[in-house]
């Protein structure tokens, strides 16, 4: 039987059985490494929204002008997602996982240095650039190199991310306070690792295409069945709407839940971020374990329970002391993010094959909505306070009951069998 490690893959094309076999392989070296790169990607993307009391301070910004930088920083991370992936789904560009990174880089280099709110943007900017560059190729290696296991594949993957998130509080408590803005240029080395971690995995990536390697892709009965189509184009949509219900609170907490705390508190920065590392750092967690949760009671209730079991904690939050606050966190948290890898995978049993075009249109474009939802936020609170927009954003997570549209588990298996 041939040796399933890739190493020594000349690139040549595979016979039928042999690539088989390089499909149902588990390369977890590069699971790891571009679980990783995710984790630098997304502890850097982190960054932005945990420094805006620094930069609120710094630059006299409001609440609206915070929430154009967040805005800035989700549009350019996101919303070309989708025209990435469907063109990396076409033509495999393996050079953008360090491209990505360098953009990155240049935009912490930037930002360490920018004196003024043009200058930020410009660098937010860039930093997602480099994030929409690499999550629709990082989202196909980490499902080139899953073989069988595609749902340890993912949550793999997405709590490299989720964990880089829940970093940025830390980071901001350990950096930014204490040496300011400039702190930021610190995360150049974090970057630069990344580039060359993502060189290493785009190397491995061209082997593999090289090699023989495809996503394997429905036949086109699907396309000659009008009731089906019309089914996954509602899935679609629905799954879109609950992506961005979510990241919508969260962006509600992880950008403005710091200022309410101090506002209502009287906490000190470097207090209050511990409370968003715990929300998110709960998240990640959940997000762990969100796959053998769904193997267990079906992907569409879990994505259901992740959003409507959210609502009890979303709603007391505004109005618990600070102790309970973070208890409500990092329940809510946990629960609200356990659905996250869950939802990549339920969109890619609807588009089998088309793994980038999913990570833009899941991971993507419904997080650049999401930015969209953090200037709204900035701007209410400036009309009408902190906490009624708290209050308001409570009841989000109610819009989870649209995952009852959603088809079952079922249904997606009896499609994916066919």
């Amino acid at each position: 039987m041939r040796n399933q490690s890739t190493s020594t893959l000349a690139p040549s094309k595979l016979a039928a059985g042999e690539q088989r076999n390089l499909q149902q392989a588990t390369i977890y070296r590069i699971l790891l490494a571009v679980s990783f790169v995710h984790l630098f990607n997304d502890s850097i993307q982190a960054v932005i929204p945990a420094i805006f009391p620094i930069l609120k301070s710094n630059m006299l910004l409001s609440y609206a002008q915070v929430g154009w930088i967040s805005f800035a920083l989700n549009v350019t991370s996101s919303v070309i997602q989708p025209i990435i992936g469907y063109a990396a789904d076409r033509h495999p560009r393996p050079i953008l996982l360090p491209l990505g990174m360098g953009s990155t880089l240049t935009g912490v280099l930037l930002l360490g240095y920018a004196n003024n709110y043009v200058l930020v943007l410009l660098s937010v900017i860039l930093i997602g650039f480099g994030s929409a560059a690499f999550h629709p190729e990082g989202m196909r290696v980490a499902h080139m190199a899953a073989g069988l296991k595609k749902g340890l594949s993912q949550s793999i993957f997405q709590v490299g991310g989720n964990a880089g998130q829940s970093l940025g509080p830390l980071l901001t408590k350990w950096v930014f306070i204490p040496f300011g803005q400039i702190g930021a240029l610190g995360f150049t080395v974090i970057a630069a690792a990344g580039v060359l971690v993502q060189t290493y995995v785009a190397r491995w990536y061209r082997e593999m295409l090289d090699a023989g390697y495809t996503f394997r892709k429905k036949t086109v009965s699907r396309a000659m069945d009008p009731a089906r189509n019309k089914s996954i184009l509602n899935a679609t949509v629905i799954l879109v709407i609950l992506v961005f219900v979510r990241s919508w609170y969260g962006q509600a907490i992880g950008s403005y839940y710091t200022f309410y705390l101090m506002e209502k508190y009287g906490m000190v920065l470097d207090h209050a971020q511990n409370y968003i590392f715990m929300y998110l750092a709960a998240g990640a967690v959940g997000t762990l374990f969100g796959g053998p949760l769904a193997d267990r009671f079906g992907r569409r209730n879990l994505i259901l329970f992740s959003m409507v079991g959210t609502v009890p904690f979303a709603l007391a939050l505004p109005f618990a002391s600070p102790f309970w606050a973070g208890v409500l966190l990092l329940i809510g948290g946990f629960v609200l993010l356990s659905s996250f890898s869950v939802t990549v995978i339920y969109a890619q049993m609807l588009y089998p094959g088309n793994i980038g075009t999913v990570s833009g249109l899941i991971t993507g474009l419904a997080f650049g909505l999401g930015g969209i939802g953090s200037l709204f936020i900035g701007h209410m609170i400036d009309a009408v306070g902190i906490t009624s927009v708290f209050i308001v954003c409570g009841f989000l997570p109610l819009l989870g009951l649209l995952a009852l549209l959603l088809p079952g588990d079922g249904k997606l298996e009896e499609w994916a069998a066919e």
